[in-house]
């Protein structure tokens, strides 16, 4: 048995038979009792579970920790138990009855008269699908194009229901409806379904199979998201709109024909998505409004509409507050109609928990809406022009019958596949019969309606894409305020912003100016902000310039400590380009070792930032240090200065240049030519950070095409960190409104991620990096997301990129790099051979195969005596620093001991004062105090990195 089908099976055994009650109370199988039970590592079990939610064999539960359950244990059962239905009906007989009677009502009007907008925004419209279906001799392929939710599917029902009533296809067929999405990742299956195939057209054709165009002949193909069709495809479509005959994949002989009226759809732009030979062929474009930009009369029809959907489902009056209305209306941002439906279920899920008593009448008010929908409200309500125009169709309540006259979709893709009414229903039922209270019946069955609703609907839902989607998170006046605070902060300060100026400091305002509204602006003035924006006068002044603008274009008060926040944004925003590059400064010993590696790089990528300094083994360790500190000044532009050495006495020049001058130095030992190059390839030709260059060339193995190593993480460093939470921190001035609406987006994408609890922290400019830190020490930290990017060695998001379609992405990467860092170690390399080639290229006078042995022998000495195994990297730099010991003291020219003392009683010292008695007496030669302390601060400081 595969080690799937094992974790499979052993889940689906002990939870196939949980009731909803067992698992409302925390049944279902962690991760970590698989894998004892199977006796299989915890990560290979994450990998299968992952792979067994996708395929919708198993289910996840949320919490900590993370539970698995049989997926049948979700799915609606019949009671287990006889009791008394909430009514005398059953909501499925009456459900059948309303059926019959929705079937005998289908036929007697044409789908475009129940159409809203038919005298409206959609008159033209429906104009050109007439003529598409009545034009000479066989109507005219047409392309519906609308944002997603906008009623694709429901217009090109629509066409075709008309189709039928006038005679053109025969009544008794079904439109054949494909999505190319379902199968945009394997073009070859897609065009399998759609063209068929011949037996042995590809590997796992072990027969012909006919494809929709053969079985729509005569009828109608709809093709849905037909952006995602490759073009080969296309191509082999238009010539089949051209000449009505195709032939199946693999085919080369025979080829077939069909009369197939064709209607597409997408979201996208036609003209930058498919082929312009492919849209020449379509010539019937129908171009369907959003949601918002259709008239207010018909936005309120719509949702009548579904209301009255709703109602004929349960049988009962549905009555709705004005302001859920107006809240409903204003909720609608991205989704259009669909998401409206979504939230018009979610609605009427909670309000019909709270009136199954009442079998008459179901009330909705501000109450019973999640804080998601009741901001529709506050949307709405900031336009006045818009408000007043739908407060003319409304009355104090509005009142829709069941027996209102609705036409329901076969096939929608925004149709829940189950009966929610029913499962609350029997649920509420169950649970009362069980002995629980009201309140404690509502609380379970809120959270089961929304683990319903939240995992059928986020299929469906859209990610905020630059500033077109900017506008589905704020107001568009925000925007244009945001606009001109820009340009006039661009103007006064002299300098450029990054690109997520738009983002941050909108999301920032938006977030003021609401809180603002509810009366929870901030006066109290913070001491240790205060001391900060002593420092950034500048800024302080255009946050002043802020302020009076809001308050003389937009009669916003802004108060005082909000310009200190206002200030700390616009420094966290400054463009780092603004700077010049990160500095390079080469050392190495030998005469010309660092010049050689130096004029190689300036040759092949024209760079000023770098310089190279020799050191003669003849020169001492202070001469050598006076140039170095020369040429970090020198290359030094304000980003800092990456130091590259080779080893020995060099590896210690950055700590103490950077406590001389106050450079920033970061140091990176074993200098290769090809890590040279690298290095200034990323420093000046990107936009880089000195850390982030640092940490991207710490694992630099060179460019060779020898498969990539991961990073290895110390066996005590994996286990402190793994047993850790996970984390992620996000990240605005305040720390409040623009850094929850980063939080949240997080959470979204969170969810949507298999077999991870990771926490989501906002956190403050103000004392950020002590913030972060208190976090660290308890949480693993995964990543950090918002304003700017702290000096925690973690990946950081910007706004736009999180708000971005690729932000899922990005944070799926994340969360997948660090399962990689878990669940698999890097083979080790050949530590010994490596240290001797090491040793065979920088030393002159050693004898790398008679050394190597002595100086191995010495780590594992040091190993035992500390009772612990050195990484690969501490190992390597320990040999190395000690080769240059060894030469440096035949050559009488030890390095000088600083000032610091050094502890003689730690057990760094005592293990290394051992090991170099032991390296004394095989080499016949003396190792200086001197020496000893830069071997202890080796083994010390690399140790406590670990």
């Amino acid at each position: 048995m595969k080690r799937k089908d094992l974790v499979y099976q052993f889940v689906k055994n002990h939870t196939e038979n949980l009731t909803s009650d067992e698992i409302e109370f925390g049944s279902g199988m962690t991760t970590i009792e698989i894998s004892e039970a199977l006796n299989i590592i915890r990560n290979n079990v994450s990998k299968e579970l992952n792979l067994l939610v996708r395929e919708g064999k198993i289910a996840k539960l949320e919490g900590r920790p993370v539970r698995y359950i049989d997926s049948g244990c979700l799915k609606w059962k019949p009671l287990s138990k006889v009791v008394k239905s909430y009514k005398d009906e059953t909501l499925i007989k009456k459900e059948s009855t309303i059926e019959k009677q929705e079937d005998t009502s289908k036929n007697d009007h044409n789908l475009f008269e129940y159409m809203i907008g038919s005298n409206g925004s959609l008159k033209n419209q429906m104009e050109q699908a007439k003529a598409a279906i009545f034009y000479p001799p066989k109507g005219l392929n047409s392309l519906v194009i609308g944002p997603t939710g906008s009623g694709k599917t429901f217009f090109a029902n629509a066409m075709y229901q008309y189709s039928q009533d006038k005679g053109i296809i025969e009544p008794n067929q079904s439109m054949i409806i494909f999505n190319c999405a379902d199968y945009s990742q394997n073009p070859q299956l897609l065009m399998s379904h759609l063209f068929g195939h011949a037996k042995g057209a590809y590997t796992g054709a072990t027969e012909a199979k006919e494809g929709l165009l053969l079985k729509a002949d005569n009828n109608m193909l709809f093709l849905d998201e037909i952006h995602r069709l490759p073009p080969e495809g296309q191509e082999m479509l238009f010539y089949f709109m051209d000449t009505g005959t195709f032939q199946p994949m693999g085919e080369t002989d025979k080829r077939y024909s069909a009369k197939v009226r064709i209607i597409c759809a997408t979201t996208e732009d036609p003209n930058s998505t498919l082929l312009k030979t492919f849209v020449r062929r379509i010539p019937v474009t129908i171009q369907l409004p959003a949601f918002n930009d259709r008239p207010a009369s018909e936005r309120v029809q719509l949702l009548k509409l579904l209301l009255s959907i709703e109602a004929k489902r349960i049988n009962k009056r549905i009555v709705v507050e004005e302001d859920v209305v107006k809240a409903l209306l204003g909720s609608v941002t991205y989704g259009n109609i669909g998401q409206l439906k979504s939230s018009i279920q979610l609605a009427c899920a909670k309000a019909f928990l709270n009136s199954m008593d009442n079998n008459e009448e179901m009330l909705i008010n501000m109450d019973g809406l999640t804080g998601e929908l009741q901001e529709g409200l506050i949307n709405i309500a900031r336009n006045r022009d818009e408000l007043n125009e739908i407060s003319n169709y409304l009355e104090p309540r509005m009142i829709i019958q069941p027996k209102d006259s609705v036409y329901i979709l076969d096939k929608d893709s925004y149709e829940l596949p189950f009966n929610l009414y029913e499962i609350i229903g029997d649920k509420a039922v169950m649970l009362k019969d069980e002995g629980l209270t009201q309140e404690d019946i509502e609380n379970f069955i809120t959270t089961d309606i929304n683990l319903h609703l939240k995992s059928f609907y986020k299929t469906n839902q859209l990610i905020p894409n630059n500033e077109h989607n900017l506008r589905d998170i704020v107001e568009q006046e925000v925007i244009t305020l945001t606009k001109e605070v820009w340009k006039m902060a661009e103007e006064h300060l002299g300098y450029k912003f990054k690109q997520n100026f738009l983002y941050a400091m909108s999301l920032h305002l938006s977030s003021f100016i609401k809180r603002s509204k509810e009366g929870f602006v901030q006066i109290k003035q913070n001491s240790e902000l205060d001391k900060i924006i002593l420092n950034y006068q500048k800024e302080y002044e255009v946050a002043i310039m802020i302020k009076d603008h809001m308050k003389e274009n937009y009669q916003i008060i802004v108060p005082e400590v909000e310009c200190w926040y206002l200030t700390m944004l616009l420094v966290s925003l400054k463009d780092p380009n603004n700077l010049g590059d990160v500095g390079i400064v080469v050392a190495a010993h030998g005469r010309s070792t660092a010049t050689s590696m130096v004029q190689v790089v300036s040759k092949l990528l024209d760079v000023k930032n770098i310089e190279a300094v020799d050191m003669p083994l003849e020169m001492s360790p202070q001469q050598a240090y006076k140039l170095v500190l020369e040429a970090i000044r020198n290359v030094n532009e304000g980003k800092g200065v990456l130091l590259l050495v080779d080893m020995g006495s060099l590896t210690t020049f950055g700590i103490k240049a950077m406590r001389e001058t106050d450079i920033a130095v970061q140091t990176l030992d074993m200098v290769t030519t090809p890590l040279v190059l690298e290095a200034a390839r990323k420093t000046s030709l990107m936009d880089n950070q000195l850390d982030e260059v640092y940490w991207s060339l710490k694992n630099f193995r060179g460019y060779s095409n020898l498969p990539e190593e991961k990073p290895v993480l110390s066996p005590v460093f994996q286990q402190q960190e793994i047993n850790k939470p996970k984390a992620i921190i996000t990240i605005c001035s305040t720390g409040e409104g623009t850094a929850i609406r980063i939080k949240q987006r997080v959470e979204s994408v969170l969810e949507t991620f298999i077999d991870e609890t990771i926490e989501v922290f906002s956190v403050s400019l103000v004392g950020l990096e002590e913030e972060v830190s208190k976090i660290a020490q308890e949480y693993h930290v995964l990543a950090t997301a918002g304003v700017k990017k702290t000096t925690l060695e973690v990946p950081h998001l910007s706004l736009e990129e999180l708000f971005q379609t690729s932000g899922d992405e990005k944070v799926k990467q994340v969360i997948l790099a660090q399962q990689y860092l878990e669940g698999n170690y890097a083979k080790s390399m050949d530590t010994k051979k490596l240290c001797e080639e090491y040793l065979a290229t920088y030393f002159t006078f050693l004898n790398p195969r008679k050394f190597i042995n002595i100086l191995w022998d010495y780590t594992e000495f040091i190993e035992e005596k500390l009772n612990t195994t050195l990484s690969n990297s501490v190992q390597i730099g320990l040999l190395m620093h000690i080769a240059g010991v060894i030469e440096r003291v035949l050559f009488k020219d030890p390095l000088n001991q600083p000032d610091e003392d050094i502890d003689k009683n730690s057990i760094y010292y005592q293990a290394i004062k051992e090991a170099n008695l032991v390296l004394e007496s095989k080499l016949n030669m003396s190792i200086p105090e001197s020496e000893l302390f830069y071997i202890v601060k080796i083994v010390d400081v690399q140790n406590e990195s670990i």
